[in-house]
């Protein structure tokens, strides 16, 4: 059995998909693009602040699922340039400590909205 995640915190969907979705006791949480809930307007003032607002937007979606970025397991980074790899990771170490979840990064060619940034996250329901 499968329930839906939406946090009222977090940006809408801009397409026909859920925030997030439990199935069992993992959390699949959509890719999230650095969306202000509040204002819906793309936050594009460096990689930094984007990645910073898509972590934002995760925890509020973790929360809403019950869990916390302890219970992550899996985090998928989709990046339009390489270059902003080690920006991102600043921001991304703040979030984690050991043990860390696994982790891809990719370089894309485009993201939704113009995007530079993309997460999405597994997390597992103890």
């Amino acid at each position: 059995m499968k329930s839906i995640v939406n946090s009222p915190l977090a940006p809408k969907a801009i397409g026909p998909y859920s925030q997030a979705v439990i199935a069992g006791e993992f959390i699949f949480l959509s890719g999230q693009i650095a969306i202000n809930g509040d204002t819906g307007e793309l936050v594009q003032h460096s990689i930094k602040k984007e990645t910073e607002q898509i972590f934002h937007n995760i925890s509020v979606i973790l929360k809403e699922a019950g869990v916390g970025f302890d219970q992550v397991i899996k985090v998928s980074i989709f990046l339009s340039d390489m270059s902003f790899f080690a920006e991102v990771n600043e921001i991304y170490a703040t979030y984690f400590t050991p043990p860390f979840p696994a982790r891809e990064t990719i370089a894309v060619k485009e993201l939704p909205k113009n995007a530079r940034i993309e997460i999405s996250i597994t997390a597992y329901k103890k």
